[in-house]
């Protein structure tokens, strides 16, 4: 699947973070301002907190009012819980690119 090139920068970040963490996955979101927020999974002893919902809660804590595009990569879908949370967010329309680890672009669904 071929990605314009600002969803591509969403690849990248969200690869960078997975890697640069060793996290299970990698996420990554952009507002509507164009900002972007680079996540990964959170797996504490006291707190579980997926890829998506640390960014979405980056987004939101630095005053987003909705978002473009999300682009999730990991072994595992995105769960139904952080696409509500992303339908809560950036709407029902809201473009969501799931991919492999590496970065390859395996599917896309809107919120």
């Amino acid at each position: 699947m071929e990605l314009d090139a600002e969803d591509n920068k969403l690849v990248v970040l969200a690869r960078a973070t997975r890697t640069r963490t060793g996290a299970r996955e990698g996420a990554a979101l952009r507002d509507l301002d164009g900002r972007t927020y680079a996540a990964a999974t959170v797996d504490l002893p006291h707190l579980q907190v997926s890829a998506i919902g640390v960014a979405v809660a980056m987004a939101v804590a630095s005053g987003a009012r909705g978002a473009e595009a999300v682009v999730l990569l990991g072994e595992a879908e995105p769960a139904d819980p952080d696409l509500a949370a992303l339908r809560d967010f950036g709407g029902p329309d809201l473009p969501v690119y799931h991919g492999s680890p590496s970065g390859r672009i395996l599917d896309s669904r809107h919120t």
